[in-house]
């Protein structure tokens, strides 16, 4: 008993010292914002460029499908954290923006070239006679793409569509190399601050999980509600 009552005790005190001391959990907080702020936008940012470079990639034009193709290539083929350095030391180094909003367009630019095959695997999905179909209605190429094909392609890559976002949120812990102060960032910070590596440690993999298996649950139901209305 007295071991154990020793044993929590030292855990109180690592508590203490680690977030409620300096009011350091604030930096949790403010870092839970970053976070959120930054996978949001590098989401909705990426699933347009998504969108268009499969549209390259499927393009009959050579140019586009070229494009598309290289984009993807090299995107895929470098580390997000270079991506996100070049594009916030180099490319936007004399643009004063916010450092969140040009986190989130390196993120997006990484996300982009993923969600784009995602997409054109989706539309490739979709059988062609839907096309066809579309095409005797009297639809042009880009109305039967957008009424007939996109919304039957949606359902079918919703899935590899929640998981790309849960990736991109857990990508965003590098978003301390360009100086922001995101879960990650702030849990380094309270290490570095009291030399326990073990508490903040524990809380920023908590936070995480919390943050995704919450995300799981809502995109669970939202992909149910659209697997509902396929019984109609």
């Amino acid at each position: 008993m007295i071991l154990a009552s020793g044993w929590f005790a030292d855990i109180a005190e690592t508590f203490e010292k680690c977030f409620i001391r300096d009011d350091r959990y604030r930096l949790l907080i403010s870092g839970i914002g970053v976070t959120i702020k930054v996978a949001l936008l590098a989401a909705v940012l990426g699933l347009i460029i998504g969108f268009l470079i499969a549209l390259c990639n499927l393009s009959k034009k050579k140019v586009l499908n070229i494009f598309g193709k290289i984009y993807t290539d090299i995107i895929r083929g470098t580390p997000s954290v270079t991506q996100l350095m070049i594009i916030y030391f180099v490319i936007f180094a004399t643009v004063n923006w916010e450092k969140w909003i040009i986190a989130a367009i390196a993120f997006s630019i990484n996300s982009g070239a993923y969600v784009s095959e995602i997409i054109r695997a989706g539309i490739l999905s979709i059988d062609k006679g839907q096309t066809e179909a579309g095409r005797s209605l009297g639809l042009s190429k880009t109305q039967t793409m957008m009424s007939i094909i996109v919304p039957q392609a949606i359902k079918n890559i919703f899935p590899a569509m929640c998981n790309e976002f849960i990736t991109l949120i857990k990508e965003t812990a590098i978003v301390g190399y360009v100086g922001l102060v995101d879960i990650q960032k702030a849990g380094d910070f309270i290490k570095s601050a009291t030399y326990e590596a073990f508490m903040p440690l524990i809380a920023t993999a908590i936070i995480y999980f919390v943050l995704i298996k919450i995300l799981t649950l809502v995109l669970g139901r939202v992909e149910k509600k659209l697997r509902e209305s396929d019984k109609r």
